[in-house]
């Protein structure tokens, strides 16, 4: 059958089972929207306002589903404005399809009108990616997109069409495709090393990261965990693929991870790291991460075995697969006073925070309480990150969607939308700083055009809390452009783009709202204010062993002690 490129794009997309995409429109993709006009019964379009809103967005969606994100966008700035959206996912491995249109053939390279080499701009952040010029090649390069897309460690893919292809024709074939499945091919040696390894450990520590959520191996983990006896750690990305909940989770590990975690996994005799890259954060000194410990690595993708930290083994698999072939190979393993030396940290190291006031830790417990830990919850990145990975305890894989490779500011907000469409029975809630908001918080609009009942709350410190707080701890309080004292007025702004907004200055002002807001069925941004020298804790110091991780007490301690003719020395350091 004869189809345009523009209607192979679409019957491509329903092929994979795409039923939601994000974007914007724009000249060179009108052939695409126009054909998606004649689909919107099949295909639900997301018109967000700004297109790193809709590659974020297809990120949330992605995350909170397991599914393939689709974000579309037009030539030129359309294209470059996905592209921290595309590191974002990216870095942090979730399966993404970026669809832009490009001018014509006989333009291309001729300095045209809204014409950049999107291509080359994203084959440093991508799996793959494709210009397609040729409308016969067109079907079988989105097929390949969308496989890149989730085979093996997932990943973005970048589909750039040229707006000529979108207008051929070419015969089409509707093809049947099936979701690829992990491999089952784990090296047997390797199993039964590692089989070997923790049967020996005497004082075994569990670290989760992402990679075991991607899989979907939450109930093989706790089958695993159950059979060695150890104590959980997780990195940012690892949340809730290990029950937070359970007597035996000890917190984040790393920069700010918990002390209970950070010494726990500093004494232990073998860390079996679950789908975790080892990243800077997470070792702080990596000379002298986990120095008494064998190392055990499962992870999917051969190139993270001793890329950050050198490991005693390693087993190469998908995480899923890879455990449902470990897990019968183990024996019930006893490791009682282990286990209580951990816990004992736990108690005599527990996170804790000002009793009074509205803080960051309050309005995530808060949260917590009244969601009963069964929201999702977004983040944007810094210091309300932290406390919202400190404070609320994860239950469940894909509830917690934060940036965490790349650090991207901005984020929250249109992943949260992706969240909500993707889920639209649970209760989604996105938690950001004020610096952060102000990056993409014309996508309240989007939320708001969409009728969508996700919470916006705003971590109000009228400064760039993470790095002032760097400033504070290593800069001799050198606020060098952190401060956001201005005239802006979140709720105001929220109710101009038509959503509610709510005000709260302390904790029963912020009970109140997030009681009223929780019932409503539309947007609600509530802005809580906070004090702007409010700390993240524990911390490490950049380059320090974790260790040594400190608290306010042990800072304030330490200053108690030190001669009074000492000098405080500064570390040059990037946050």
């Amino acid at each position: 059958m004869q189809k345009t490129g523009a209607e192979i794009v679409i019957e491509c997309l329903k092929e994979q089972g795409v039923d939601t995409v994000f974007g914007y429109p724009g000249g060179a993709i009108l052939n695409v929207y126009d054909e998606l006009y004649k689909h919107s019964d099949e295909i639900r379009h997301i018109l967000t306002s700004h297109e790193q809103g809709a590659s974020h967005a297809a990120d949330g969606y992605a995350r909170s589903t397991g599914k393939v994100g689709v974000c579309l966008a037009t030539s030129g700035p359309g294209a470059t404005n996905l592209v921290t959206g595309i590191a974002t996912a990216y870095m942090d491995s979730v399966p993404l399809v970026a669809i832009t249109c490009n001018v014509g053939v006989s333009l291309l390279g001729k300095d045209s009108f809204q014409e950049v080499d999107i291509a080359g701009i994203t084959t440093p952040i991508t799996k793959h990616n494709f210009i397609v010029k040729d409308v016969n090649k067109l079907a079988d390069t989105m097929r390949r997109a969308f496989r890149i897309a989730t085979t093996g460690r997932p990943g973005p893919v970048l589909v750039d069409i040229t707006k000529d292809v979108t207008a051929g024709k070419t015969n089409y074939t509707r093809a049947k495709i099936e979701k690829p499945q992990a491999s089952t091919d784990i090296d047997q040696e390797a199993l039964e090393r590692a089989a070997e390894m923790i049967q020996k450990a005497q004082k075994p520590f569990v670290f989760v990261g992402g990679g075991a959520t991607i899989s979907g191996a939450d109930k093989e983990l706790a089958e695993f965990v159950k059979l060695i006896d150890a104590p959980v750690c997780d990195s940012l990305m690892g949340k809730g693929a290990y029950d937070g909940t359970k007597s035996n989770y000890t917190g984040m590990l790393g920069m700010h991870g918990t002390k209970a975690s950070n010494l726990g996994v500093s004494n232990c005799d073998l860390l079996v790291a679950i789908g975790t890259r080892f990243s800077d954060r997470v070792l702080g000194n990596p000379k002298k991460f986990a120095h008494q410990a064998k190392i055990l690595q499962i992870d999917i993708d051969p190139a993270e075995i001793n890329k950050n930290i050198v490991v005693d083994a390693c087993i190469i698999g998908d995480v899923k697969e890879t455990l449902k072939q470990l897990n019968p190979m183990l024996k019930q393993a006893k490791h009682k006073e282990w286990n209580d030396e951990v816990k004992e940290l736990t108690k005599k190291f527990p996170l804790t925070y000002d009793g009074k006031g509205l803080t960051g830790p309050y309005l995530m417990e808060s949260i917590y309480k009244a969601t009963k830990g069964d929201a999702i919850i977004v983040t944007e990145v810094g210091q309300h990150q932290m406390w919202a990975a400190q404070y609320y305890k994860y239950k469940q894989p894909r509830q917690f969607l934060s940036s965490g490779g790349l650090g991207t500011m901005g984020y929250g907000l249109g992943a949260a939308i992706g969240a909500q469409v993707g889920n639209p029975t649970k209760q989604v809630i996105n938690i950001a700083g004020d610096g952060c908001f102000r990056m993409n918080m014309n996508e309240i609009a989007t939320a708001v055009r969409q009728q969508l009942p996700l919470i916006q709350v705003v971590v109000n410190n009228h400064v760039l809390g993470m790095v002032r707080q760097w400033q504070d701890l290593f800069y001799e309080k050198r606020y060098s452009n952190t401060v956001l004292n201005d005239c802006v007025d979140f709720v105001k702004l929220a109710e101009a783009m038509g959503a509610t907004g709510y005000r709260a200055t302390n904790r029963k002002e912020f009970d109140e709202a997030l009681k009223k807001a929780l019932a409503s069925k539309t947007p609600v941004l509530i802005d809580a204010i906070i004090d702007n020298d409010d700390k993240v804790w524990p911390m490490v110091a950049p380059g320090a062993p974790i260790s040594e991780t400190f608290t306010a007490a042990d800072l304030k301690e330490k200053e108690a002690v030190k001669p009074s003719n000492s000098k405080k020395k500064s570390v040059k350091t990037s946050v």
